[in-house]
């Protein structure tokens, strides 16, 4: 079994090195991950730069490009050996409801289903704690992809897993959900370069909106780890028939 590791916050992150700690003895590891934090790259690829990949140590690589470029590359040549399965994360932080749009995290494990592989992102919840219960969802992870080797998804295979910031014994279970809604993100937050120039950080996440019973927020604010199958099909399925009428000649 050849795993594939990446994430979005680079190669040096704890949560990655604790994810590798986790899962070291479920197969051959590989790790491909930015050279930097690229958190909320999304699902960007590099192609009007050339990416420059180096190898840091044994089956450990960095790569000056986003999370999606790390597993295109790893699963479209890079390799001559074949990969099985591809774990994202750990990541710093909640990938609930509409970050999923956002998260270089889950675009990596996402790129990994595009071209065929069963895949995994996990994320850990917290507030800015100073304590990060990495271990946690690293033991969270090995038990998906134990599971997973075991008796694979046809159907689902691609997971959104958000693990709550606790020791693993104070996790109260596993729930399978739904992508909640945040409210709108915070506003912009206005400020001055050295020269005097003014310059803008995106606003912090809204809080949950739709995070009611059935979410990944109420399941991970209840001390739960959240599952979420996620797809690609963005189609609204349901205004189908309405956008046809919509777009047809009035009957004279």
């Amino acid at each position: 079994m050849n795993i594939l590791l990446s994430n979005d916050d680079g190669w040096r992150a704890d949560g990655l090195r604790a994810l590798e700690a986790a899962l070291a003895g479920l197969g051959r590891l590989t790790v491909v991950a930015p050279d930097r934090n690229r958190s909320a790259a999304s699902n960007s690829l590099t192609i009007e730069t050339p990416i420059r990949v180096v190898e840091q140590d044994d089956r450990r690589y960095a790569i000056n490009g986003t999370p999606t470029d790390c597993v295109h590359l790893a699963l479209s040549g890079l390799f001559e050996d074949e990969h099985h399965l591809v774990v994202s994360g750990i990541n710093d932080g909640a990938n609930l409801g509409d970050d999923v749009l956002y998260s270089g995290t889950v675009a990596a494990a996402m790129e990994g289903r595009f071209l065929g592989l069963p895949s995994v992102a996990i994320s850990l919840v917290h507030d800015g704690e100073p304590k990060r219960h990495f271990e946690t969802a690293g033991r969270v992870a090995c038990e998906l992809v134990e599971r997973l080797i075991a008796t694979p998804l046809q159907s689902v295979s691609l997971l959104n897993v958000n693990v709550p910031n606790l020791p693993y014994e104070s996790i109260q279970g596993t729930r399978v959900t739904r992508l909640g809604v945040r409210h709108r993100a915070q506003p912009v937050v206005h400020g001055r370069d050295p020269r005097g120039r003014p310059v803008y950080w995106v606003g912090a996440p809204g809080a949950g909106q739709d995070a009611g019973p059935g979410t990944d927020f109420h399941a991970v604010d209840h001390g739960y780890v959240s599952v979420t199958p996620l797809q690609f099909d963005l189609t609204r399925h349901t205004a189908l028939p309405r956008l046809e009428a919509w777009l047809s000649p009035d009957d004279v």
